[in-house]
């Protein structure tokens, strides 16, 4: 084990990459259940019992959610491709000819056995032809082999169509401008070794201007024992289990890439080593399309640039399965969205992590039947755009922090959850969600636009919440057994905008001792979506415009314009202008706008809840 399995969670510490399942694990799913006034129960067991990676524990969820993209990659084995694996000399290289049910070779380092052609030096090897039931072995133990794909269509109906089964490096050069096909036997032993139409027991790069249409009949796609890269090419895989596999890690630095698996999508599956198990998108084309999950991870998934689509388990209007993970992109220790395009439609969670996420630069856009982002740890998002358009919970973690960029929920449920890992003592008296336990989690927005429309509770924590900074919209429940704020424990604002607005039942304020004044107003009656309610002073001055989304009748609102003590009156009528943030408007104009309640700043309503303990 590598001295990355120290664990530490500071910025700069490398990260507690053990995979055993520790008691903690044991203790995350029994007190998974904890919940506000809107347990969310339903969606933590089924998320649950969807096939979960068994590497989801207390050591993966220690994970540090603050490591950058680079600080990840550092940590895990380097890519063995090199720029010139691309490059090829046509007059040097050894050409095979394949003729139907045989071949002919030109050159040192080739034997051929009726379909059966063997490479069994160095070199480039340039092939071309058809093979109709034959294969491509390499057995070359330490040696660096290159085969160069110019027009080659090879089928094998009893095994691989290119074993790569000793070297020391295999590098695939689809040549420019020519088409390849690979296709392999409907079945393998469980003892096979080479058991994918592309397989390769030693590193495995694809790369050239060429493209290739892989059949995975059998079992996978294309498959690597150690580190797989994919550098260009155009390349279509159809395969019965997963599509694209690196035991060691699976990097995918260009390309135009689209993935049929009945299985996982892209996958890195090595849990054993420290360094290894991750799969990195860095450029290029993605679209897989996979009854298993999209992109599979032993730890890391890291994306840093081009386009990456993703639907898993027949996207989010399917149920979960109870028996496969079908999740989206599924991270055994960190999930680093930190550049690129990323969208991805799943049964199960959109993006997962057993550890931490990370959404620092990406545009992430999630479609779920479970949670739209989840993880067991750390949930950041610093950079960049998370947009989850549907899902039962829309983001879910034991520590949550929004710190910059945009975060834009819809749920059925509870929009923004921090929950899960570990918990500590609830307690007597009052709590932001009513008396709740109060567990370890946290919820903490100190930049950036966070924007909630949930059914369910909208901004929610089994433990506390602080708001320091940033613009906080909720377009909470109509229903009075949930509430657009839930907070168990404390729940303080000192700095930025929260307009939150919903049923009346459970409504939650802010605690008396935040540093910022709030107030929070329930009406006599509920109010009908598309009503432009105004926050004003006593002396009518327009603080906030909102426009509600849905039936309303409690509001709360907190910026630096609210003095605690002081009477404000909420409005209804007139008219909002300028940009709108989930129904908050830059500006609005009171015009014949009528009083419908008078409140006091840092005064919760009756019938409600203040913040935490006092």
């Amino acid at each position: 084990m590598s001295s990355k399995s120290s664990m530490r969670r500071t910025g700069t510490a490398r990260r507690f990459r053990t995979k055993a399942v520790g008691a903690l694990a044991s203790l995350v799913l029994a007190t998974a259940a904890l919940a506000g006034c809107s347990s969310g129960s339903e969606s933590e067991s089924a998320s649950g019992s969807s096939g979960s990676s068994s590497s989801s524990s207390g050591s993966a969820a220690a994970a540090d959610g603050g490591q950058n993209a680079a600080a990840v990659l550092a940590d895990n084995k380097e890519s063995h491709a090199e720029d010139s694996d691309g490059d090829w000399d046509e007059s040097a290289a050894v050409a095979i000819e394949l003729n139907g049910d045989s071949a002919s070779a030109e050159g040192d380092g080739v034997t051929v056995k009726g379909s059966t052609v063997t490479i069994t030096a160095a070199g480039t090897y340039r092939i071309s032809g058809t093979l109709s039931d034959g294969q491509i072995v390499v057995d070359a133990p330490e040696e660096k082999v290159r085969l160069v794909l110019d027009g080659a269509e090879i089928s094998n109906s009893s095994g691989a169509a290119v074993a790569v089964t000793a070297a020391d490096e295999a590098v695939v050069v689809l040549a420019d401008g020519s088409e390849n096909t690979l296709s392999d036997a409907d079945s393998y032993a469980d003892d096979a070794e080479a058991n994918a139409a592309l397989y390769s027991a030693a590193d495995l790069t694809v790369t050239g201007g060429g493209s290739l249409t892989v059949r995975g009949n059998g079992n996978d796609g294309i498959a690597s024992a150690d580190g797989l890269v994919i550098a260009s090419g155009t390349i279509v895989v159809d395969a019965d289990d997963d599509g694209i596999r690196g035991k060691d890690y699976l990097i995918v630095d260009g390309g135009k890439i689209t993935v049929t698996a009945g299985g996982d999508g892209l996958k890195a599956d090595n849990s054993e080593d420290a360094d290894s198990g991750y799969v990195a998108v860095g450029a290029g084309t993605v679209k897989v399309t996979a009854e298993g999950d999209g992109v599979d991870a032993a730890t890391d998934v890291v994306v840093t640039g081009g386009t990456l689509t993703v639907e898993s388990g027949g996207g989010s209007g399917t149920q979960p399965s109870d028996d496969v993970s079908t999740k989206g992109l599924k991270a055994g220790v960190i999930n680093v969205l930190e550049g690129g395009t990323v969208s991805v439609d799943s049964s199960d969670d959109a993006v997962h992590s057993d550890g931490a996420v990370h959404v620092n630069g990406a545009k992430v856009t999630a479609a779920s039947g479970d949670d739209g982002a989840h993880a067991e740890g750390d949930l950041t998002v610093d950079k960049g755009s998370l947009t989850i358009t549907s899902a039962v919970e829309g983001v879910e973690g034991a520590d949550i922090s929004v710190n910059g960029g945009s975060v834009e929920i819809r749920s059925s449920d509870d929009g923004i959850n921090a929950a899960g890992g570990t918990s500590t003592s609830g307690g007597g008296g009052f709590g932001g969600g009513g008396g709740e336990d109060v567990g370890d989690f946290k919820l903490t927005v100190t930049g950036g636009t966070l924007v909630i429309t949930s059914d369910g509770d909208g901004l929610d924590s089994n433990g506390t919440a602080e708001i320091s900074g940033g613009t906080v919209v909720v377009n909470g429940p109509e229903q009075s057994g949930n509430g657009a704020l839930d907070v168990n424990g404390t729940f303080t604002v000192s700095g930025g905008t929260l307009l939150a607005a919903g049923s009346a039942g459970m409504a939650v304020a802010p605690d008396t001792e935040s540093e910022q004044g709030w107030l929070s107003a329930t009406l006599d009656s509920a109010v009908a979506a598309g009503t432009t309610l105004h926050v004003t002073d006593s002396d009518g001055k327009v603080l906030a415009t909102f426009v509600t989304s849905r039936s309303v009748q409690n509001v709360v609102y907190s910026s630096s314009a609210v003095k605690s003590g002081e009477e404000y009156k909420i409005r209804s009528g007139g008219s909002a202008s300028g940009a709108s943030t989930g129904g908050l408007a830059k500006s609005g104009t009171l015009g014949s706008a009528e009083e419908i309640s008078t409140v006091t700043a840092g005064e919760a309503p009756e019938g409600g809840f203040g913040g935490g303990r006092r």
